[in-house]
């Protein structure tokens, strides 16, 4: 082809008019700034932004779940070790779900004794009273309620005082704590047996250690109440006016009028029969007033009776808030000392970086040890801060250190110290912003790391929080593995779930921060 202009056509060549000549076009769009566009980008990466909402959902459990239990992580008691998770909202709801029951298969004893503990006291402890029967007869399978079926315990002995005051409370509410005693030469023999005060019904026979009720002909229980003629009050506390068994005024029987014993005189007190759940509900309400209404337990019980909602809040709220102060002391001075090593170089690069390899040689078991040994007395909490901040910023200033390596000769590195730019303002103006993307996500992944180190330590005991209002998810972990062994699975269902959710959104949530803060990403949100 002949690129001579001097052979192109006069003809060709027109005068250009005034609509056909161009112009620069002025921009409609607004600037982005360095964090608007790294915003967009991490908004594109959808698992990141699905990590985020779940670490708030985590967070926002860990700050305020604490405000809507009236238990904290110091309460606990035995008589409700073990029991399931119940909410009031699937307790009526007819589903085998969430409502405080769990699996019981037992023999036709232990079927008799839940049997008589419903009749005694009206509580459904079997559900809708359904069971099924092995096929040999000798299994008894059925839905057991885990709160009621604690049933009384054993005998308790109460002051006066407080005998009066539930006899008041009882009037007053018309909520029936205390139930007729069994008297004591007609209680079985055996010591375990002798103050049970589930067993309020005549045996077959009292010497044995397995007790077999006795039934009537139609199959009922027989109580085995203490009673006592009318107006015979010696030794006995006197009868009630208005909570009777059989009626206000007592039985009667082949002409003479009985009333029943609820307390038997004892030294240091009265000897009475009291239904847990009653005396529970009577206790935090009238006497210690602490906010506690009931005994509902949102995620059940651990092997000692704390409640497992409050215990994981608690220990979320701790491991949230150590973690985060551990990984931002340790971001500022690993930044630093990371700036400092890197973009000095030569000698002074040389002896930083021998002091934190030294420092970061020693295992954080010993330190933690050493500091154990030392402070004996202090928090366990400050042993591990110190422990986690002795070695925890080397990371993140070998980070740094890398980063300032990779730009610090750079040319608009080169261009700005020609200029005249003083080395604080190229360190954290021109080389910083260029390494946050790694710098950030290293210190994202801190935090689950932190907690999971914690989580680590209590688990093992090698760490002790639980002093006051303080705990660990850790502790809970191990809790709940000696707790799969008594079918308690659920002990280490739920600060399992939230060590899982946590390191799997943290990870998430970290590379979509990696990737929103990389320079060579800016531009391409659009």
């Amino acid at each position: 082809m002949d690129n001579n202009i001097n052979n192109i056509p006069v003809e060709k060549f027109q005068f250009a008019k005034r609509n056909d000549l161009y112009h620069d076009s002025k921009f409609e769009t607004k600037p982005v700034s360095y964090f608007q566009g790294a915003f967009r980008r991490f908004c594109k990466n959808k698992g990141a932004v699905v990590g985020g909402v779940v670490i708030a959902a985590l967070v926002l459990f860990a700050m305020f779940a604490p405000l809507f239990t009236p238990f904290q992580p110091a309460y606990y008691d035995m008589m409700y070790a073990y029991v399931t998770p119940k909410s009031n909202l699937f307790a009526d709801s007819g589903i085998d779900f969430w409502d405080g029951y769990k699996q019981k298969d037992t023999n036709y004893i232990g079927y008799l004794r839940d049997k008589a503990l419903a009749a005694e006291t009206g509580r459904e402890i079997i559900k809708n009273g359904e069971y099924t029967i092995s096929k040999d007869g000798s299994g008894y399978s059925y839905r057991y309620d885990t709160y009621y079926g604690v049933g009384f315990g054993k005998y308790k002995i109460i002051s006066v005082e407080e005998f009066n005051d539930i006899q008041r409370y009882q009037n007053e509410t018309g909520r029936q704590v205390l139930y007729p005693v069994v008297k004591f030469s007609d209680r079985p023999t055996l010591e375990k047996n002798k103050y049970d005060a589930n067993i309020y019904y005549k045996v077959e026979n009292p010497n044995v250690a397995t007790l077999r009720p006795k039934l009537d002909q139609k199959g009922n229980i027989i109580p085995n109440y203490w009673k006592y003629e009318a107006g015979d009050t010696n030794s006995l506390i006197p009868e009630y006016n208005s909570l009777r068994i059989e009626g206000e005024n007592g039985i009667v029987k082949d002409g003479t009028q009985y009333f029943y014993a609820y307390g038997r005189r004892v030294d240091g007190g009265i000897e009475v029969r009291a239904e847990y759940y009653e005396y529970y509900i009577y206790q935090h309400t009238q006497v210690l007033k602490d906010g506690i209404t009931e005994p509902v337990f949102l995620f059940g019980t651990t092997q000692t009776g704390k409640d497992i909602f409050a215990c994981l809040a608690y220990g979320a709220r701790f491991s949230f808030i150590f973690a985060t102060v551990v990984a931002i002391v340790n971001f500022i001075v690993g930044v630093i000392w990371g700036s400092i090593s890197g973009y000095s170089g030569g000698k002074i690069d040389l002896a930083m970086e021998r002091f934190a390899e030294i420092l970061g040689s020693v295992p954080t078991m010993i330190v933690i040890t050493l500091l154990k040994y030392h402070m004996g007395t202090s928090s366990q909490a400050l042993v591990l801060f110190i422990a986690f901040f002795a070695t925890g910023w080397i990371g993140m200033a070998g980070r740094t250190r890398m980063q300032f390596y990779r730009f610090k000769n750079q040319e608009y590195v080169l261009a700005a110290r020609t200029l005249g730019a003083r080395d604080t303002r190229i360190m954290f103006k021109h080389i910083f912003p260029n390494g946050l993307g790694t710098i950030v996500t290293s210190f994202a992944l801190v935090i689950p790391s932190m907690i999971y180190t914690e989580t680590s330590f209590s688990y093992l005991g090698i760490i002790n929080l639980e002093a006051g209002n303080t705990t660990s998810v850790g502790t809970l972990i191990a809790a709940g593995q000696q707790s799969i062994m008594a079918n308690a699975a659920y002990v280490a269902i739920f600060p399992c779930l939230f060590l899982v959710l946590l390191m799997l959104s943290f990870n998430l949530f970290g590379n979509g921060l990696r990737d929103a803060f990389n320079p060579s990403l800016r531009g391409t949100e659009d």
